[in-house]
């Protein structure tokens, strides 16, 4: 504190008026830097980054606990697959594919670190193997729906006019993709929705939708959506929003990844069941 003059007012020590100048001057600058973590790393999301663009604002609310650690895109024998809807047919209430977004995973024995197991899955120990490099997007494009679009669904889809003004021809993207997913597992989210856009069909064997899953179903079955299977078992928020294909492509990956084992006997088990009802009735004829 300062002394008292004959006014009867307090005196500022010099040296602290000096240090509220000095605070002033600083505290009115805005800051440049972007926001870093204790090492001085920027943080990093579970899912990747969402597809750029111009007028987009980065999403700085999330927590994530992975991310893609590689650039390697090279074909594995899992790919998931997510894709977003426009508006066709005179009314805009027929759904058309306006983009569509694989990934590729490639997986070790290696086993995640322990920072990084937070999961329902991994604390019940029923998780499979370890993710070294996974979620690298090997396919990522808008596609020019066959008929006129009527309604972008851009609250929901994120898809604008200016996205599909050098978009590639639907059966381009669509021999593409048959190409991609054939003979390997397709994983995704009501994956009948996306081939049925894409026209395409896939062994209901090689499939493994996180929508139909036992491990994600509740009371009768009620399947449950992508956004709330990824909060309750990664612990992040997706589609808050305009839907990233990117991140539920992701997102379903992981659901499937964290889950492989568990996944992998259910589907056997489920076979070898209809093999002994197949022969069961076959006795009886």
């Amino acid at each position: 504190m300062g002394n008292p003059n004959y006014n009867g007012h307090f005196q500022l020590n010099p040296n602290w008026a000096q240090l509220q100048q000095k605070l002033k001057i600083h505290g009115s600058k805005p800051s440049s830097k972007p926001s870093h973590d204790a090492e001085g790393k920027t943080p990093k999301t579970i899912l990747g980054k969402r597809k750029e663009r111009p007028d987009a604002e980065p999403d700085a609310s999330q927590s994530y606990i992975l991310t893609p650690i590689s650039n390697d895109c090279s074909l594995t024998d899992e790919v998931a697959m997510d894709c977003e809807m426009v508006g066709v047919s005179s009314q805009g209430n027929k759904s058309a594919l306006g983009r569509v977004t694989l990934i590729f995973v490639y997986h070790n024995k290696e086993p995640l670190p322990d920072a990084m197991v937070t999961s329902k899955a991994f604390k019940s120990g029923s998780a499979g193997l370890g993710v070294n490099k996974w979620g690298n997007v090997i396919y990522d494009e808008f596609v020019r729906p066959v008929e006129r679009v009527v309604d972008f669904r851009t609250e929901i889809s994120g898809i604008r006019p200016r996205d599909l003004k050098k978009a590639k021809d639907f059966r381009v993207v669509q021999s593409k993709v048959a190409e991609l997913i054939k003979g390997r597992l397709l994983v995704g989210h009501a994956l009948r929705n996306d081939l049925k856009a894409l026209l395409l069909s896939h062994p209901k064997v090689d499939m493994r939708d996180t929508s139909e899953c036992e491990l994600f179903l509740r009371g009768e079955h009620r399947r449950v959506a992508l956004r709330h299977l990824a909060a309750e078992f990664l612990g992040v928020q997706i589609q808050n929003g305009e839907h990233c294909p990117i991140e539920d492509a992701r997102a379903a990956m992981l659901l499937y990844q964290r889950n492989r084992k568990q996944w992998e006997k259910n589907v056997k088990d489920q076979i070898k069941l209809k093999e002994r009802q197949k022969k069961r009735k076959q006795k009886k004829k």
